[in-house]
């Protein structure tokens, strides 16, 4: 096709804009989308072309700095733009998806490196890391996986789009709640749409507080699917209170976020990802209630051994179904 070669660096764009542009020109050729706004004007797209690759797998380029080889994003064209956005969204549609969170305000290289680290080698799908475009460059230099960041400030987002981040989260509010600070659903739309003005195309997930009832969620969350939101995320592990130990008090943990996945999930088109309190135990759970995926922050970030790190995501993984790391690096090699 004669825009195949068209690249957005020849446009003059990078980041956001680089996206947007792309995606327009994908959409004015495709009319097909997997989820719907109830109120069609305010659809969503996702696209539904395979995933291109370079000469390595997963939206990646090697190159080697000083002898270390260094994984670097590649350059999104038109013709790549719907599969940038498959690359992301695929394990949701799959609804298997694994990110590994390391904490919105974790600006510490170090251990954010570790829980990117662990979430490659473990086997996840994706990683949660702060809003910060040097954390980023690390992030994409450590692994293959979707780097997603996450912030309450949409301006934040720009930088680290640009820095090469995959996807954008507003939400994991666990840090701001010690504090007393709350988010009502007026000031999360607000934050959503202004990310939508300022980043049109990136894909956006979005957490519903879970200090709203549960009608108030799914209410919400119905508000969310209509501003163009790609992913919502539950949470609700910092308001449970387990009784017991064990396996008894694990799934108490999770009661608060399984029951939001389930009653949003179907209130919704769009992929549910179910965060905080989940654990081994509760992972196929939430699959079970409707979750696309589940979102896992302090199971591993407060670890402090590598190992352990990596063996907590693997047992998650395996719960789930997933391919190990080995497995995932021979489909990569073969072009799958």
């Amino acid at each position: 096709m004669a825009h195949s070669s068209l690249s957005l660096s020849s446009l003059g764009l990078g980041g956001p804009k680089a996206v947007a542009t792309a995606l327009a020109l994908e959409d004015a050729r495709s009319s097909s989308s997997f989820f719907h706004c109830k109120k069609p004007a305010f659809a969503s797209k996702f696209g539904g072309s395979s995933l291109m690759r370079s000469s390595s797998s997963c939206g990646m380029n090697d190159t080697r700095m000083n002898g270390v080889k260094a994984r670097q994003p590649l350059r999104v064209t038109a013709v790549s733009a719907t599969s940038y956005r498959e690359f992301v969204l695929k394990d949701f549609h799959a609804r298997r998806a694994l990110k590994i969170i390391s904490g919105l305000q974790n600006f510490n290289s170090d251990s954010v490196a570790s829980v990117v680290t662990a979430a490659e080698k473990g086997g996840a799908t994706h990683v949660d890391i702060a809003c910060d475009p040097e954390l980023v460059k690390l992030a994409i230099s450590l692994t293959r996986l979707p780097v997603c960041v996450s912030a309450v400030n949409p301006e934040a987002f720009l930088t680290a789009v640009e820095a090469g981040a995959h996807m954008v989260e507003i939400g994991n509010y666990d840090s701001f709640y010690s504090t007393g600070r709350t988010f009502s659903s007026e000031e999360i739309l607000e934050l959503t749409k202004k990310t939508r003005q300022l980043l049109p195309s990136v894909v956006l997930s979005v957490t519903v507080p879970h200090t709203l009832s549960l009608s108030e969620q799914v209410t919400l969350a119905e508000s969310l699917e209509c501003e163009g939101v790609d992913i919502i995320q539950t949470e609700g592990g910092t308001s449970s209170d387990p009784s017991k130990p064990g396996v008894h008090g694990l799934i108490e943990k999770a009661v608060p976020t399984l029951a939001a996945s389930y009653s949003i999930s179907r209130a919704i088109r769009i992929p549910v990802m179910c965060a905080s309190g989940v654990s081994t135990i509760t992972a196929p759970m939430a699959i079970a209630v409707g979750a696309a995926g589940v979102g896992v922050g302090s199971a591993v970030n407060k670890l402090n051994n590598q190992v352990a790190m990596i063996a907590e995501v693997r047992s998650i993984a395996n719960a789930l179904g997933l391919p190990s790391h080995a497995s995932k690096t021979g489909m990569a090699a073969a072009g799958v």
